[in-house]
Protein backbone atom coordinates (compact mmCIF):
# COMPACT_ATOMS: atom_id res chain seq x y z
CA UNK A 1 0.00 0.00 0.00
CA UNK A 2 1.50 3.48 -0.73
CA UNK A 3 0.33 7.01 -0.24
CA UNK A 4 1.15 10.77 -0.18
CA UNK A 5 -0.63 13.85 1.30
CA UNK A 6 -3.56 13.96 -1.09
CA UNK A 7 -3.76 10.19 -2.14
CA UNK A 8 -3.67 6.57 -1.60
CA UNK A 9 -3.26 3.05 -3.37
CA UNK A 10 -4.80 0.01 -1.47
CA UNK A 11 -3.45 -3.24 -1.49
CA UNK A 12 -5.92 -4.13 -4.77
CA UNK A 13 -4.59 -1.06 -7.02
CA UNK A 14 -7.46 1.09 -6.22
CA UNK A 15 -6.46 4.89 -6.27
CA UNK A 16 -8.21 7.50 -3.59
CA UNK A 17 -7.87 10.86 -3.63
CA UNK A 18 -8.48 12.81 -0.48
CA UNK A 19 -10.77 16.04 -0.85
CA UNK A 20 -13.09 18.00 1.99
CA UNK A 21 -15.75 15.32 1.64
CA UNK A 22 -13.51 12.42 1.98
CA UNK A 23 -11.55 10.24 -0.20
CA UNK A 24 -13.23 9.70 -3.54
CA UNK A 25 -11.90 6.87 -6.19
CA UNK A 26 -9.20 8.04 -8.80
CA UNK A 27 -8.78 4.79 -10.61
CA UNK A 28 -7.84 1.61 -10.63
CA UNK A 29 -4.10 0.71 -11.15
CA UNK A 30 -3.16 -3.16 -12.01
CA UNK A 31 -0.02 -1.98 -14.34
CA UNK A 32 3.17 -1.09 -11.69
CA UNK A 33 3.12 -0.46 -8.70
CA UNK A 34 1.48 1.77 -6.31
CA UNK A 35 3.95 4.52 -6.58
CA UNK A 36 3.86 4.39 -10.42
CA UNK A 37 0.20 4.97 -10.04
CA UNK A 38 -0.08 7.72 -7.92
CA UNK A 39 2.63 9.60 -9.99
CA UNK A 40 0.41 8.73 -12.95
CA UNK A 41 -2.47 10.64 -11.22
CA UNK A 42 -0.57 13.37 -9.39
CA UNK A 43 0.93 14.37 -13.43
CA UNK A 44 -2.73 14.50 -14.52
CA UNK A 45 -3.22 16.91 -11.79
CA UNK A 46 -0.57 18.85 -12.76
CA UNK A 47 -2.07 19.06 -15.89
CA UNK A 48 -4.87 20.39 -14.58
CA UNK A 49 -2.75 23.07 -12.49
CA UNK A 50 -1.11 24.24 -15.87
CA UNK A 51 -4.84 24.01 -17.76
CA UNK A 52 -6.41 26.37 -14.98
CA UNK A 53 -3.09 28.48 -14.86
CA UNK A 54 -3.39 29.23 -18.77
CA UNK A 55 -7.15 29.94 -18.32
CA UNK A 56 -6.56 32.46 -15.86
CA UNK A 57 -3.70 33.99 -17.46
CA UNK A 58 -6.11 34.22 -20.54
CA UNK A 59 -9.05 35.60 -18.68
CA UNK A 60 -6.47 38.51 -16.89
CA UNK A 61 -4.73 39.49 -20.13
CA UNK A 62 -6.60 38.45 -23.55
CA UNK A 63 -9.90 40.15 -24.53
CA UNK A 64 -11.63 36.07 -24.44
CA UNK A 65 -15.15 36.50 -24.18
CA UNK A 66 -17.21 35.72 -21.16
CA UNK A 67 -19.21 32.96 -23.08
CA UNK A 68 -15.86 31.03 -24.39
CA UNK A 69 -13.94 31.63 -20.84
CA UNK A 70 -17.73 30.08 -19.33
CA UNK A 71 -17.28 26.72 -21.64
CA UNK A 72 -13.59 26.75 -20.82
CA UNK A 73 -14.03 26.47 -16.91
CA UNK A 74 -16.78 24.20 -17.24
CA UNK A 75 -14.83 21.58 -19.10
CA UNK A 76 -11.85 22.19 -16.36
CA UNK A 77 -14.73 21.90 -13.68
CA UNK A 78 -15.72 18.60 -15.43
CA UNK A 79 -12.46 17.15 -15.30
CA UNK A 80 -11.82 18.42 -11.84
CA UNK A 81 -15.21 16.61 -10.21
CA UNK A 82 -14.12 13.56 -12.07
CA UNK A 83 -11.73 13.08 -9.63
CA UNK A 84 -8.85 11.24 -12.36
CA UNK A 85 -6.23 13.28 -10.47
CA UNK A 86 -4.26 12.78 -7.90
CA UNK A 87 -3.84 16.30 -5.97
CA UNK A 88 -5.19 19.41 -4.11
CA UNK A 89 -8.71 19.11 -6.21
CA UNK A 90 -10.28 21.74 -3.71
CA UNK A 91 -7.81 24.35 -4.26
CA UNK A 92 -8.22 23.91 -8.31
CA UNK A 93 -12.21 23.93 -7.68
CA UNK A 94 -11.96 27.56 -5.84
CA UNK A 95 -9.25 28.77 -8.32
CA UNK A 96 -11.96 27.73 -11.21
CA UNK A 97 -15.14 29.70 -8.23
CA UNK A 98 -12.62 32.35 -8.56
CA UNK A 99 -12.45 32.67 -11.95
CA UNK A 100 -16.09 32.36 -12.39
CA UNK A 101 -16.15 35.72 -10.22
CA UNK A 102 -13.54 37.43 -12.37
CA UNK A 103 -15.22 36.43 -15.77
CA UNK A 104 -18.86 37.42 -14.46
CA UNK A 105 -17.37 41.09 -13.24
CA UNK A 106 -15.28 41.03 -16.47
CA UNK A 107 -18.85 40.43 -18.25
CA UNK A 108 -20.67 42.89 -16.24
CA UNK A 109 -17.36 45.77 -16.93
CA UNK A 110 -17.81 44.62 -20.94
CA UNK A 111 -21.59 45.16 -20.75
CA UNK A 112 -21.46 49.03 -19.21
CA UNK A 113 -18.21 49.22 -21.44
CA UNK A 114 -20.60 48.12 -24.32
CA UNK A 115 -23.60 50.99 -23.11
CA UNK A 116 -21.24 53.60 -22.67
CA UNK A 117 -19.79 53.02 -25.90
CA UNK A 118 -23.13 52.59 -27.67
CA UNK A 119 -24.67 56.00 -25.96
CA UNK A 120 -21.08 57.82 -27.56
CA UNK A 121 -21.88 56.16 -30.81
CA UNK A 122 -25.38 57.20 -30.60
CA UNK A 123 -24.74 60.80 -29.76
CA UNK A 124 -21.83 60.26 -32.16
CA UNK A 125 -23.92 59.40 -35.16
CA UNK A 126 -27.20 61.57 -33.76
CA UNK A 127 -24.24 64.35 -34.22
CA UNK A 128 -23.17 63.83 -37.84
CA UNK A 129 -27.21 63.39 -38.97
CA UNK A 130 -27.74 66.55 -37.18
CA UNK A 131 -24.66 68.10 -39.22
CA UNK A 132 -25.40 66.14 -42.40
CA UNK A 133 -28.78 67.61 -42.67
CA UNK A 134 -27.97 70.97 -41.88
CA UNK A 135 -25.32 70.94 -45.17
CA UNK A 136 -27.92 70.02 -47.09
CA UNK A 137 -29.04 72.88 -46.79
CA UNK A 138 -25.76 74.51 -48.14
CA UNK A 139 -24.81 76.38 -51.01
CA UNK A 140 -21.45 75.78 -50.52
CA UNK A 141 -21.15 73.14 -53.15
CA UNK A 142 -17.30 72.01 -52.72
CA UNK A 143 -16.86 72.45 -49.18
CA UNK A 144 -20.31 70.86 -47.87
CA UNK A 145 -20.02 67.80 -50.25
CA UNK A 146 -16.18 67.45 -48.99
CA UNK A 147 -17.19 67.32 -45.42
CA UNK A 148 -20.80 64.69 -46.24
CA UNK A 149 -18.03 62.59 -47.59
CA UNK A 150 -15.77 63.05 -44.71
CA UNK A 151 -18.87 62.74 -42.46
CA UNK A 152 -19.68 58.89 -44.19
CA UNK A 153 -15.84 57.96 -43.14
CA UNK A 154 -16.76 59.04 -39.52
CA UNK A 155 -19.76 56.68 -39.73
CA UNK A 156 -17.91 53.88 -40.71
CA UNK A 157 -15.49 53.72 -38.12
CA UNK A 158 -18.26 53.95 -35.54
CA UNK A 159 -19.92 51.04 -33.48
CA UNK A 160 -23.29 49.58 -34.69
CA UNK A 161 -26.42 50.09 -32.83
CA UNK A 162 -29.44 48.42 -32.25
CA UNK A 163 -30.79 47.28 -35.79
CA UNK A 164 -33.83 49.83 -35.47
CA UNK A 165 -31.69 52.42 -34.48
CA UNK A 166 -29.08 52.50 -36.34
CA UNK A 167 -31.30 51.65 -39.45
CA UNK A 168 -33.06 55.05 -38.25
CA UNK A 169 -30.12 57.23 -38.30
CA UNK A 170 -29.04 56.03 -41.22
CA UNK A 171 -32.00 56.56 -43.14
CA UNK A 172 -32.02 60.16 -41.76
CA UNK A 173 -28.14 60.79 -43.07
CA UNK A 174 -28.16 59.03 -46.42
CA UNK A 175 -31.86 61.18 -47.17
CA UNK A 176 -29.93 63.96 -46.02
CA UNK A 177 -26.94 63.36 -48.60
CA UNK A 178 -29.29 62.59 -51.64
CA UNK A 179 -31.23 65.75 -50.92
CA UNK A 180 -27.88 67.76 -50.88
CA UNK A 181 -26.81 65.75 -54.46
CA UNK A 182 -30.40 66.64 -55.60
CA UNK A 183 -30.13 70.06 -55.25
CA UNK A 184 -25.91 70.55 -55.87
CA UNK A 185 -27.08 68.38 -59.33
CA UNK A 186 -30.03 71.00 -60.28
CA UNK A 187 -28.20 73.76 -59.50
CA UNK A 188 -25.01 72.81 -61.52
CA UNK A 189 -27.58 71.73 -64.31
CA UNK A 190 -28.93 75.09 -64.01
CA UNK A 191 -25.68 76.54 -64.17
CA UNK A 192 -24.70 74.88 -66.76
CA UNK A 193 -27.80 76.09 -69.15
CA UNK A 194 -26.76 80.14 -67.75
CA UNK A 195 -23.80 79.14 -69.31
CA UNK A 196 -24.58 77.66 -72.28
CA UNK A 197 -27.12 80.91 -72.68
CA UNK A 198 -24.01 83.30 -72.03
CA UNK A 199 -21.70 81.32 -74.47
CA UNK A 200 -24.39 82.11 -77.47
CA UNK A 201 -24.54 85.51 -76.06
CA UNK A 202 -21.08 85.76 -76.40
CA UNK A 203 -20.38 84.21 -79.68
CA UNK A 204 -23.12 87.13 -81.07
CA UNK A 205 -21.02 89.85 -79.14
CA UNK A 206 -17.55 88.66 -80.82
CA UNK A 207 -19.05 88.50 -84.26
CA UNK A 208 -20.62 91.73 -83.88
CA UNK A 209 -17.37 93.12 -81.95
CA UNK A 210 -15.12 91.56 -85.10
CA UNK A 211 -17.51 93.28 -87.96
CA UNK A 212 -17.14 96.70 -86.59
CA UNK A 213 -13.34 96.47 -85.50
CA UNK A 214 -11.96 98.01 -89.43
CA UNK A 215 -14.59 100.90 -88.75
CA UNK A 216 -13.40 104.20 -89.24
CA UNK A 217 -16.52 105.95 -87.82
CA UNK A 218 -14.80 106.78 -84.53
CA UNK A 219 -17.18 108.09 -82.34
CA UNK A 220 -20.69 105.59 -83.14
CA UNK A 221 -18.11 102.92 -83.10
CA UNK A 222 -16.25 103.52 -80.04
CA UNK A 223 -20.12 104.02 -78.13
CA UNK A 224 -20.74 101.10 -79.63
CA UNK A 225 -18.02 98.61 -78.16
CA UNK A 226 -19.00 100.26 -74.64
CA UNK A 227 -22.26 98.99 -74.86
CA UNK A 228 -20.88 95.99 -76.21
CA UNK A 229 -18.33 95.50 -73.10
CA UNK A 230 -21.58 96.76 -70.86
CA UNK A 231 -23.49 93.42 -72.32
CA UNK A 232 -20.78 91.13 -72.05
CA UNK A 233 -20.44 92.12 -68.36
CA UNK A 234 -24.46 91.34 -67.82
CA UNK A 235 -24.74 88.07 -69.53
CA UNK A 236 -22.30 85.97 -67.03
CA UNK A 237 -19.41 83.87 -67.88
CA UNK A 238 -19.63 80.95 -70.38
CA UNK A 239 -18.25 77.59 -69.87
CA UNK A 240 -14.26 77.58 -69.16
CA UNK A 241 -13.15 75.89 -72.10
CA UNK A 242 -15.05 78.74 -74.04
CA UNK A 243 -14.54 81.99 -72.09
CA UNK A 244 -11.27 82.49 -72.34
CA UNK A 245 -11.25 81.79 -76.31
CA UNK A 246 -14.43 84.11 -76.69
CA UNK A 247 -12.89 87.11 -74.50
CA UNK A 248 -9.52 86.72 -76.54
CA UNK A 249 -11.41 87.48 -79.80
CA UNK A 250 -13.80 89.74 -78.42
CA UNK A 251 -11.11 92.01 -76.88
CA UNK A 252 -8.42 91.15 -80.31
CA UNK A 253 -11.32 93.27 -82.07
CA UNK A 254 -11.53 95.91 -80.01
CA UNK A 255 -7.90 96.46 -79.68
CA UNK A 256 -7.85 96.63 -83.66
CA UNK A 257 -10.04 99.27 -83.37
CA UNK A 258 -9.10 101.46 -80.96
CA UNK A 259 -5.40 101.33 -81.99
CA UNK A 260 -6.05 102.33 -85.69
CA UNK A 261 -8.80 105.42 -83.91
CA UNK A 262 -5.34 105.93 -81.74
CA UNK A 263 -3.13 106.35 -85.00
CA UNK A 264 -5.89 108.39 -86.54
CA UNK A 265 -6.05 110.84 -83.47
CA UNK A 266 -2.67 111.10 -82.67
CA UNK A 267 -2.23 112.36 -86.49
CA UNK A 268 -5.24 114.60 -86.10
CA UNK A 269 -3.76 116.00 -82.68
CA UNK A 270 -0.64 117.11 -84.16
CA UNK A 271 -2.48 118.74 -87.33
CA UNK A 272 -4.93 120.62 -84.99
CA UNK A 273 -1.86 121.47 -82.59
CA UNK A 274 -0.27 123.02 -85.60
CA UNK A 275 -3.64 124.86 -86.90
CA UNK A 276 -3.69 126.27 -83.16
CA UNK A 277 -0.70 127.66 -83.63
CA UNK A 278 -1.93 129.56 -87.30
CA UNK A 279 -4.34 131.12 -85.89
CA UNK A 280 -2.92 132.54 -82.79
CA UNK A 281 -0.59 134.18 -84.57
CA UNK A 282 -3.52 135.51 -86.96
CA UNK A 283 -5.06 136.39 -83.44
CA UNK A 284 -2.45 138.55 -82.87
CA UNK A 285 -2.31 139.84 -85.94
CA UNK A 286 -5.40 141.55 -85.45
CA UNK A 287 -5.42 142.19 -82.78
CA UNK A 288 -3.09 145.02 -83.69
CA UNK A 289 -5.44 146.29 -85.51
CA UNK A 290 -6.57 148.04 -82.70
CA UNK A 291 -7.30 150.93 -81.96
CA UNK A 292 -9.03 151.30 -84.85
CA UNK A 293 -7.56 154.86 -86.83
CA UNK A 294 -8.84 154.46 -90.29
CA UNK A 295 -11.32 152.21 -90.58
CA UNK A 296 -11.67 151.33 -93.62
CA UNK A 297 -7.98 150.54 -93.96
CA UNK A 298 -8.83 148.58 -90.68
CA UNK A 299 -11.64 146.57 -91.99
CA UNK A 300 -9.65 145.42 -95.31
CA UNK A 301 -6.43 144.16 -93.35
CA UNK A 302 -9.24 142.20 -90.65
CA UNK A 303 -10.70 140.80 -94.07
CA UNK A 304 -7.18 139.40 -94.96
CA UNK A 305 -6.88 138.21 -91.60
CA UNK A 306 -10.30 136.40 -91.78
CA UNK A 307 -9.88 134.50 -94.94
CA UNK A 308 -6.39 132.94 -93.84
CA UNK A 309 -8.01 132.10 -90.58
CA UNK A 310 -11.33 130.29 -92.88
CA UNK A 311 -8.47 128.25 -94.65
CA UNK A 312 -6.85 126.84 -91.87
CA UNK A 313 -8.82 123.85 -90.26
CA UNK A 314 -9.67 122.56 -86.87
CA UNK A 315 -8.07 123.35 -83.46
CA UNK A 316 -8.07 121.26 -80.32
CA UNK A 317 -11.50 121.62 -79.02
CA UNK A 318 -10.46 122.79 -75.64
CA UNK A 319 -8.46 125.68 -77.18
CA UNK A 320 -11.27 126.61 -79.63
CA UNK A 321 -12.90 129.08 -77.42
CA UNK A 322 -10.02 131.32 -76.42
CA UNK A 323 -8.47 131.48 -79.72
CA UNK A 324 -11.79 132.50 -81.79
CA UNK A 325 -12.65 134.94 -78.46
CA UNK A 326 -9.90 137.06 -79.34
CA UNK A 327 -11.07 136.98 -83.13
CA UNK A 328 -14.89 138.13 -82.33
CA UNK A 329 -13.36 140.86 -79.45
CA UNK A 330 -11.59 142.32 -82.65
CA UNK A 331 -14.86 142.10 -84.80
CA UNK A 332 -16.56 143.78 -82.64
CA UNK A 333 -14.71 146.40 -82.26
CA UNK A 334 -14.78 147.25 -85.75
CA UNK A 335 -18.12 146.89 -85.72
CA UNK A 336 -18.93 149.01 -82.85
CA UNK A 337 -16.28 151.79 -84.93
CA UNK A 338 -18.46 151.41 -88.22
CA UNK A 339 -21.31 152.16 -85.72
CA UNK A 340 -19.44 154.99 -84.17
CA UNK A 341 -18.49 156.70 -87.86
CA UNK A 342 -21.81 156.11 -89.13
CA UNK A 343 -23.44 158.21 -86.02
CA UNK A 344 -20.95 160.54 -86.53
CA UNK A 345 -21.59 160.95 -90.47
CA UNK A 346 -25.43 160.62 -89.73
CA UNK A 347 -27.59 164.48 -88.68
CA UNK A 348 -29.86 162.31 -86.67
CA UNK A 349 -27.05 160.57 -83.99
CA UNK A 350 -25.97 164.70 -83.12
CA UNK A 351 -28.67 164.40 -80.80
CA UNK A 352 -27.50 160.67 -79.12
CA UNK A 353 -24.10 161.29 -79.65
CA UNK A 354 -23.67 162.73 -76.26
CA UNK A 355 -25.83 159.83 -74.95
CA UNK A 356 -23.53 157.43 -76.95
CA UNK A 357 -20.68 158.15 -75.16
CA UNK A 358 -22.47 157.73 -71.73
CA UNK A 359 -23.25 153.97 -72.25
CA UNK A 360 -20.14 153.45 -73.47
CA UNK A 361 -18.17 154.86 -70.72
CA UNK A 362 -20.35 153.12 -68.21
CA UNK A 363 -19.74 149.91 -70.25
CA UNK A 364 -15.80 150.31 -70.30
CA UNK A 365 -15.87 151.12 -66.67
CA UNK A 366 -18.46 147.80 -66.00
CA UNK A 367 -15.69 145.84 -67.40
CA UNK A 368 -12.84 147.17 -65.51
CA UNK A 369 -14.86 146.24 -62.48
CA UNK A 370 -16.28 142.59 -63.69
CA UNK A 371 -12.14 141.91 -64.71
CA UNK A 372 -10.97 143.19 -60.90
CA UNK A 373 -13.30 140.72 -59.79
CA UNK A 374 -12.37 137.95 -61.86
CA UNK A 375 -8.42 138.82 -60.91
CA UNK A 376 -9.81 138.80 -57.17
CA UNK A 377 -11.21 135.47 -57.55
CA UNK A 378 -8.38 133.68 -59.49
CA UNK A 379 -10.50 133.09 -62.74
CA UNK A 380 -7.52 134.87 -65.14
CA UNK A 381 -8.55 133.19 -68.02
CA UNK A 382 -11.74 135.26 -67.77
CA UNK A 383 -10.22 138.16 -67.11
CA UNK A 384 -7.79 137.77 -70.05
CA UNK A 385 -11.36 137.79 -72.02
CA UNK A 386 -12.96 140.73 -70.46
CA UNK A 387 -9.84 142.64 -71.07
CA UNK A 388 -9.79 141.72 -75.15
CA UNK A 389 -12.98 143.45 -75.24
CA UNK A 390 -12.27 145.82 -72.96
CA UNK A 391 -9.84 147.02 -75.61
CA UNK A 392 -12.44 146.82 -78.58
CA UNK A 393 -14.79 148.97 -76.33
CA UNK A 394 -11.95 151.31 -75.08
CA UNK A 395 -11.22 151.76 -78.99
CA UNK A 396 -14.94 152.77 -79.73
CA UNK A 397 -15.28 154.94 -76.50
CA UNK A 398 -12.22 156.63 -77.64
CA UNK A 399 -13.80 156.93 -81.34
CA UNK A 400 -17.24 158.43 -79.72
CA UNK A 401 -15.00 160.59 -77.50
CA UNK A 402 -13.87 162.07 -81.03
CA UNK A 403 -16.81 162.08 -82.94
CA UNK A 404 -18.60 163.64 -79.96
CA UNK A 405 -15.48 166.24 -80.40
CA UNK A 406 -16.32 167.03 -84.02
CA UNK A 407 -20.28 166.89 -83.26
CA UNK A 408 -19.16 169.99 -80.95
CA UNK A 409 -16.50 171.21 -83.87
Amino acid sequence: MSSDPWGRVDETGTVYVRTADGEKVVGSWQAGSPEEALAYFERKYEGLVVEIGLLEKRVKTTDLSAKDAQTAIDHLREQVDAHHAVGDLDALRARLDKLVSLVEKRREERKVQRAKQSDEARAAKEALVAEAEELAQSDQWRSAGERLRSLVDTWKGLPRLDRKSDDELWHRFSHARSAFSKRRKQHFAQLDAQREEARRTKERLVAEAEALSNSTDWGPTAARYRDLMSEWKAAGRAQREHEDDLWNRFRGAQDVFFAARSSVFAERDAEQAENLKLKEELAEEAEKLLPVTDLKAARAAFRSVNERWEAIGHVPRDARPKVEGRMHAVERALQEAEEAEWRRTNPEARARAEGLTGQLQAAVDKLKGQIEQARAQGNNAKADKLERELEGRQALLDQALKGLHEFGG
